[in-house]
């Protein structure tokens, strides 16, 4: 049992995708009994066992369902006449299975202390992201100005890109406070499987720097990833107002309902005419 929730916390700070099998009652002769569990990964592998046979195959088909569609099941199996283990005897009972999706705590690490930075903070934490505030001023980066924040890093802010766990729960805001510093920092976020990338920046600044990138051999395929400008198009004027547009975003991608290449390629086009 403990290498199942020694595996589940794995999955957790890697960002990777399961879902959680758990016998939750029987009645009847039955393989195993109320509280076996079985962790299925999003690779299709399998961690601890349910009873085996025919009905953990039909477990494991219902756990890839379960890490798609992110919603739980209860499932109940009539195992009368079924072979359900090596040895071929024959189970006769019921078993309930409830299948649980193991969701992992989006990050949301935000590149820059300033207003935008701070704004971004408050929000996506009532939204329910974990807050990492990245910035080399420590007066800037601290608990008092942000106390919705989980974590600080002080370092050179294109630096410190490469020694954070950016994974396939992160989502990165790019709002530093100059070009250079947001370019070296895209460049480096471009390196990692972050679920969302976003940048701060005028159409200009976004054709400049795509432009000096595309020089350094960036495709536009990975630049693709980036949206910039960053946020669902509102009516933004106010940090707040450029906040609720980035996490309302971010949720969108969350939810899998936006995020791709050609939807952010598109945006940029329009803001571009």
């Amino acid at each position: 049992m403990q290498e199942i929730y020694d595996e589940i916390v794995k999955v957790m700070n890697n960002g990777d995708t399961a879902s959680l099998a758990t016998v939750v009652s029987t009645k009847g002769s039955t393989p195993r009994s109320s509280g076996a569990k079985m962790l299925v990964k999003g690779d299709g592998s399998i961690t601890g066992s349910i009873g085996g046979g025919c009905l953990e195959a039909d477990v494991w088909q219902v756990c890839m369902d379960v890490i798609k569609e992110q919603k739980p099941k209860l499932l109940e199996f009539d195992l009368t006449g079924r072979e359900e283990n090596a040895s071929g005897l024959i189970c006769g009972g019921i078993i309930e299975v409830f299948v649980d999706p193991v969701i992992s705590t989006p990050t949301v690490f935000i590149f820059g202390a300033g207003h935008i930075g701070f704004a971004v903070s408050k929000i996506a934490k009532i939204a329910g992201f974990r807050i990492v505030v990245i910035d080399d001023r420590p007066n800037y980066a601290n608990k008092e100005r942000f106390p919705d924040a989980d974590e600080f890093v002080i370092d050179d802010i294109a630096q410190a890109v490469q020694s954070l766990s950016i994974n396939r729960v992160s989502y990165v805001v790019i709002a530093c406070r100059g070009h250079l510093e947001d370019q070296e920092v895209l460049e480096q976020a471009l390196k990692t499987d972050a679920a969302y990338i976003g940048m701060i920046g005028s159409k200009k600044k976004v054709k400049t720097i795509f432009g000096s990138m595309k020089e350094k051999g960036f495709t536009q395929a990975s630049l693709d990833r980036v949206s910039a400008p960053i946020g669902v198009s509102i009516a933004a004027e106010t940090p707040e107002d450029i906040a609720v547009s980035i996490v309302a975003e971010m949720t969108d991608v969350r939810r899998g309902k936006s995020g791709s290449s050609a939807k952010k390629a598109n945006k940029r086009q329009a803001a571009d005419e």
